[in-house]
Order: structure tokens, then sequence, then C-alpha cells
């Protein structure tokens, strides 16, 4: 078993919470960031829904993306240049919303087999992930932690942990 070095950041990452909290030892914690609306799990399980899915719809997306183009549309991340460590993700539901409602519109015969499903789910995905990352980039930086640690329920999308370990390397 390895030692915690502190200060440590913690990433918690659920349908509840969006957090980025600093442990300078044990007991001693301080909110350095969260969520001001929707928590990232929350928004992966409402934009899920609003495209279909079943519930929980954050997994169900997360494994569509697998075989979508993350790159494929722009949709945006919340708070991502700005200086604090806080998180939004509002902004991307109501973006996904009105893109989805536009191609419905545009095509009736739309249904979760069409293959721009999977190119949609990766590149909510990617925005999610893109935020999540790069704040918990920005508070490394601020802070110097020596461990990074994340938790919560979208701590299990593969593509959260890999971006995450490759920025951590990066330092």
């Amino acid at each position: 078993s390895s030692v915690i070095k502190f200060p440590v950041l913690s990433l918690i990452v659920s349908g509840g919470h969006t957090e980025l909290v600093l442990m300078k030892a044990h007991g001693h914690y301080k909110l350095i960031g969260e969520t001001l609306d929707d928590a990232a799990g929350e928004a992966f399980d409402k934009i899920a829904k609003l495209l279909g899915l079943p519930y929980p719809g954050g997994p169900e997306l997360a494994r569509l993306a697998e075989k979508g183009d993350p790159h494929a549309y722009d949709f945006p991340r919340g708070m991502i240049g700005s200086k604090d460590f806080n998180f939004s993700f509002s902004g991307l539901k109501t973006s996904v919303l009105y893109f989805f409602q536009k191609i419905k519109k545009g095509d009736s015969r739309f249904t979760i087999h069409d293959p721009r499903l999977a190119d949609i789910c990766a590149s909510v995905q990617a925005a999610i992930v893109d935020v999540l990352v790069a704040k918990t980039i920005l508070a490394e930086k601020e802070y110097g932690e020596k461990t990074i640690a994340f938790g919560g329920g979208v701590s299990a999308n593969h593509l959260l942990r890999d971006r995450l370990l490759e920025e951590v390397k990066k330092q």
C-alpha cells in the first residue's frame, strides 16, 4: 500500500457532485471549486435521456461514444477558460438540446441507431472530460499537489481516467 503524500487534490465527480477539494492533511479539507449548476454525471444522464438512451444514461452515452468521433460536433466547454476552479454544464445540456431538436426536425427518421448518435455522444463526452481535466490540471498547477485523487460514479468513465492520467504525467 502506498502512503498518501499531502497536499492531495481530489476531483469528486458524480451525478450529484462535481467538486475539487484540497486536502492539506487528514481531516483538513478546503473546497476550491464546484459546479455552479448541473454536476457532470447529471449532465451525462440528462443529455442521454434527451437522446433517448436508457437509464442510467451516462454509461450508455460513454459506450456509444467509443464508436463516435469526438471532433464531429463542437459543443461548449463551460467555464474552461475561467481562472477559477468552478464548473458549469448547463450550457452544454442546452446546446445539445437545441442541436438535437434541429436534427430531428430535419430528419424525422432519426433513431438511436442513427450513426450520428455515436458522434454526438463522443462530442458530448469530450466536452465534459475536457472541462474536468482542464480544471483539475489548473488547480494542480496553482496548489502544487503531491497527489491527485478522484472518485464518484463518473470516475469510472474510461476517457476521463485516461485523459487525466495522461495530463498528470505531462506535469
